[in-house]
C-alpha cells in the first residue's frame, strides 16, 4: 500500500461547472413529489446550489487531512483512509459502505470513534478506523476485472487489514457492506473479533416449510413492508443487476442525471420524518466521489456480479459463528425477523434504535457510534469471562 493524496485538477472542476450550466431540465409537473423519483424542482435547486455555492475544495481539504493509502490487494485496487487512534490499544475497525453511498457516510463518525474521550466516551472505547472505498466505487477507482463480486471484495478487505498490521479486527457494514461483512464472517472468521451490521437482510432460513408461520404480528408487518418496498422501489436494482452498461454512460456524462439517480435513494431510504437528515453539501460530497472518479458504471456492475448473493443457499444456508451485533433503525428499507437473524448469525447484541434509516452512520452518527461502542464493550466482557 502506498500513501495517497486527492488531487483534483482545475480542468475537471471547470468541466463539471460547464456540464451543470448546460443541464437540460424537463418541464415541471404541478405538485411533483418523490413518488415517481427525484422531483424536478428539487433537482433544479440542487444543481443551482452545486453550481454556485458548493465548494469541492473544502471537502478535498477535509479528506486530505486524513491519512490515506492505495494499492492492489488480492487482485483489486483499494483506497482507504487509515485513521489511527491516539490510544494505542484501540480496537481495529473496518467500516464497509454500500451503494449509493461512499466513505462520506462515515466522516462525521470518525472523530468520536478514534477519540472517544473527547466525545463522551472512555479510552477503552477507541477504535483504529480503516475506511476503504469499495472496489469499483469512488477513490478505489473503476474495477478492471469482471470478477469483482462480494467474495472478492471480502478477500481484498481481509488482505488490506493484514497489510495495515491488523491481524484481527472488528468489521461493520450496511447495504453491500453488510454482505461483505457476512462473507468475511464465513471466509475469514479467524481474523474477526466480531461483526456488526445495520442492514439485516430478510432471507428465510433454509429448511423451514413456512418461515412466516412462526413470525409474530410485528414481524409479519415487517415482512409485508419489505414486500411493498421492493414492489415499488426495485427498478434501480433490476437495471443495475442486468444492464449496468446501458445506464452507466448516461450517469457518467450528466452530473445532474447522476445526482437524480443516486440522491433519490437517500430520500427514499432515509428517515425523513423530521426532514432530510443530510445537508445538500454532504449529499454532493458523496455524489462528487462518483463523478470525479468515473465510477457510476463500475459501482452499478457490483449488482450484476453479486445479484445471487441475496438468496444463494451457499451463503445463507451457513451460519456466521463470529459474535454479531445488529442495530435496527426504524426506517431501514429491509429488516429480517430476529429469529431469522439468530439462525444465520451468532447474535450477541441486538439494538432497536429510535431514529434513522438505511444510512445509519450518515443519518445518525451519534446513535451509530454509541451502538458500536456498546457492542465492542460486550465483546470485551465476553472475552474476560
Amino acid at each position: 500500500m502506498q500513501t495517497f493524496r486527492i488531487t483534483t485538477t482545475d480542468d475537471a472542476l471547470a468541466d463539471l461547472r460547464e456540464r451543470l450550466s448546460r443541464t437540460r431540465f424537463r418541464d415541471d409537473l404541478p405538485g411533483e413529489d418523490w413518488g415517481w423519483g427525484t422531483p424536478q424542482p428539487w433537482l433544479r435547486q440542487l444543481v443551482e446550489h452545486w453550481l454556485h455555492r458548493y465548494d469541492w475544495r473544502r471537502t478535498e481539504a477535509e479528506l486530505n487531512a486524513l491519512p490515506q493509502v492505495i494499492g492492489d490487494v488480492a487482485g483489486l485496487r483499494v483506497h482507504a483512509f487509515v485513521v489511527r487512534s491516539r490510544h494505542v490499544d484501540a480496537t481495529p475497525l473496518l467500516l464497509c459502505h454500500g451503494w449509493p453511498g461512499s466513505v462520506v457516510e462515515f466522516l462525521d463518525c470518525v472523530p468520536a470513534l478514534t477519540d472517544p474521550v473527547a466525545h463522551g466516551g472512555r479510552a477503552e472505547d477507541a477504535f483504529h478506523v480503516v475506511l476503504p472505498s469499495m472496489p469499483g466505487f469512488g477513490l478505489s477507482g473503476p474495477t478492471t476485472v469482471a470478477g469483482a463480486d462480494v467474495a472478492a471484495i471480502a478477500d481484498a478487505f481481509a488482505a488490506l487489514m493484514g497489510e495495515l498490521g491488523y491481524p484481527r479486527f472488528l468489521a461493520q457494514g450496511g447495504d453491500w457492506g453488510a454482505f461483505v461483512v457476512r462473507q468475511l464472517g464465513l471466509a475469514h472468521a479467524d481474523r474477526l473479533l466480531g461483526v456488526h451490521l445495520n442492514f439485516p437482510w430478510a432471507v428465510p432460513p433454509p429448511g423451514i416449510e413456512d418461515p412466516e408461520g412462526e413470525a409474530t404480528p410485528a414481524e409479519r408487518a415487517v415482512l409485508e413492508r419489505n414486500a411493498r418496498v421492493y414492489g415499488a422501489d426495485n427498478g434501480y436494482y433490476i437495471q443495475q443487476a442486468t444492464r449496468p452498461h446501458s445506464v452507466g454512460p448516461a450517469l457518467e456524462d450528466s452530473p445532474a442525471g447522476l445526482a437524480a439517480w443516486l440522491l433519490e435513494k437517500f430520500h427514499t431510504w432515509s428517515d425523513t420524518r423530521e426532514g432530510l437528515p443530510f445537508t445538500l453539501d454532504r449529499l454532493l460530497d458523496n455524489t462528487m466521489l462518483y463523478w470525479l472518479t468515473g465510477t457510476a458504471t463500475s459501482s452499478a456492475r457490483l449488482y450484476a456480479k453479486s445479484a445471487a448473493y441475496g438468496s444463494d443457499a451457499r451463503v445463507w444456508g451457513r451460519r456466521v459463528d463470529v459474535p454479531t451485533g445488529i442495530a435496527l433503525y426504524p426506517r431501514e428499507k429491509t429488516r429480517a425477523p430476529r429469529r431469522w437473524s439468530e439462525r444465520q448469525w451468532n447474535v450477541v447484541h441486538w439494538a432497536e434504535q429510535p431514529r434513522g434509516g438505511h444510512f445509519a452512520a450518515f443519518e445518525q452518527p451519534g446513535l451509530f457510534t454509541a451502538d458500536l461502542r456498546d457492542f465492542a464493550r460486550k465483546l470485551r466482557s465476553r472475552k474476560l469471562r
